[in-house]
């Protein structure tokens, strides 16, 4: 039970960090929607999520569990951090599609999709079904989003928890970590 309450604890102390970093990665994404050259510093700033999943991932481990953790416990660690980071930049995400964006921005973005699909010249059926689903609300693309990062989290957390359950740490001493005692 206590290792669930410090897993718990943890992923959302690390996925507050996660999320605000993302929400400011966000910003240039806003940006970058009337000034292309800032999709660069989001694309740059988005390879490096992975990186800081592993920090967040390898400082729980050595601060809070004392050095070791197995492949699970830091796969399930990563998929939580995730999943609270997701919550905090979903808030962003409603307000720019709700009030930033124009209002046509969803519905243009879905029928470029949608081009760009027929030009892949993928299944006719497939085609038919997705030009007949309605554009999704500011709500529906914030919900969406969530999701989108969830399994982001969940595929992406499998290579950091192969490699921080693999290297050992070396264990932390009582006085510097105080939630972790000896018994």
């Amino acid at each position: 039970m206590n290792e669930k309450n410090s897993l718990l604890k943890w992923a959302m102390t690390y996925g507050l960090g996660l999320g605000i970093f993302w929400a400011i990665k966000y910003v240039f994404f806003i940006l970058g929607v009337s000034h292309p050259m800032f999709n660069i510093v989001y694309w740059i700033l988005t390879l490096a999520v992975p990186f800081i999943a592993y920090y967040f991932t390898k400082k729980y481990k050595d601060e809070a569990l004392g050095g070791k953790i197995s492949f699970f416990h830091a796969w399930r660690y990563g998929t939580m951090l995730y999943f609270f980071a997701a919550l905090i930049v979903s808030l962003e995400h409603f307000i720019f599609y709700q009030y930033i964006a124009s209002p046509d921005f969803i519905a243009e973005a879905y029928h470029q999709t949608i081009n760009l699909l027929k030009q892949s010249q993928i299944n006719t059926s497939m085609m038919e079904s997705l030009s007949k689903m309605p554009v999704p609300s500011p709500i529906q693309m914030a919900i969406q989003g969530i999701f989108n990062n969830i399994f982001y989290g969940i595929v992406l957390s499998i290579p950091v928890a192969f490699i921080v359950s693999k290297h050992a740490s070396a264990p932390a001493s009582p006085e510097t970590n105080p939630e972790k005692t000896e018994e």
